[in-house]
């Protein structure tokens, strides 16, 4: 069983990785740059963890990815389209320049849809298969000071949707995860105004979540406890998503 996952040098990726290989999973890491972390997963691991440079705002670097897990597996068994990234600077929308919304939207939204569709053969190859993409909770809600963001992962909802409808005659699901607010270093600098939000009753569940949470959502996925299920959303969030008067 291999698996493919972007953005997978840090974060929920590297938390989805971790919870993969103790399933038995070998994977294939892509992001911008190895870090230590991914070098330690290769130590422990050994020959079950591979990494490749890729930019997937990039479609060469995209092809160079396919290109080098069909030389090296000819398959995969599922891909997690993890990578993504916060703006630069948070910006009011009627302030946002056009090169602020690329910035964010060609690795989030194109790079997402780009990946998924290079993706297709080596899925096909394998039989049964899986696709899970990683959204977030700000695909359903607004946030004015980073509407790019908000926009690119509403945008992910609907490639979950269209590949989906279009993969399911190949025996391929798609399925959204949408986490909450997660401990990671992209949230460390706001760590203590969530913490507090949260205690104040943002979510039911009274913690933020972990990178594991989201990897645990994944693995079981992976093992095929879904696959009655396409298109469907997981709310990965504390309970962000319900609604209370």
């Amino acid at each position: 069983m291999t698996a493919v996952i972007t953005g997978g040098s840090r974060g929920i990726g590297l938390g989805i990785a971790k919870e993969l290989l103790k399933n038995g999973f070998t994977v294939v890491l892509s992001a911008r740059n190895e870090g230590t972390e991914i070098k330690r997963l290769k130590n422990e691991y050994c020959d079950r963890v591979y990494f490749v440079p890729c930019d997937i705002s990039n479609i060469n670097d995209i092809e160079k990815l396919v290109f080098y897990v069909k030389e090296k597996f000819g398959k995969i068994s599922l891909l997690v389209n993890n990578a993504g990234i916060a703006p630069k600077e948070r910006k009011d929308i009627l302030e946002l320049m056009p090169e602020d919304f690329d910035y964010v939207t060609d690795i989030n939204l194109k790079g997402t849809f780009f990946v998924t569709q290079k993706f297709v053969p080596l899925l096909k190859e394998n039989g049964k298969s899986r696709i899970v993409n990683i959204s977030s909770m700000s695909a359903y809600t607004a946030s004015l000071n980073r509407g790019e963001y908000c926009i690119s992962k509403a945008g992910i909802s609907m490639i979950t949707k269209l590949y989906a409808a279009r993969l399911a005659e190949y025996g391929i699901s798609v399925i959204e995860i949408r986490p909450g607010i997660i401990e990671t270093d992209m949230t460390a600098k706001v760590k203590e105004k969530y913490e507090n939000m949260i205690n104040e009753g943002l979510t039911p569940i009274k913690r933020m979540g972990k990178p594991e949470d989201i990897g645990k959502c994944v693995a079981s996925i992976a093992k095929g406890d879904f696959d009655f299920c396409t298109g469907t959303v997981i709310d990965c969030d504390g309970g962000f998503n319900v609604r209370c008067l």
